[in-house]
């Protein structure tokens, strides 16, 4: 849906279906938080290249279910 509606800055309304009156398109920040979420989703190892020596130890990573991809 963000490739369709041209990368926009926020989505608005009660369920976020719409895209914000005053939002921008073609945010650089927009696909760039995509990709990111993307690529943690598909190996979570990843994280360890934006956390903070603090957030080191983290909890095991939790995997998703069967019915993810239904």
């Amino acid at each position: 849906r963000l490739l369709k509606d041209g990368w926009p800055e926020y989505y608005d309304g009660k369920l976020g279906r719409f895209i914000g009156k005053q939002a921008r398109k073609f945010q650089t920040w927009s696909i760039a938080g995509y990709l990111v979420a993307r690529m943690m989703l598909e190996d979570p190892s990843t994280l360890m290249m934006i956390s903070m020596e603090e957030d080191r130890p983290v909890k095991p990573t939790m995997r998703r279910s069967a019915s993810w991809n239904a």
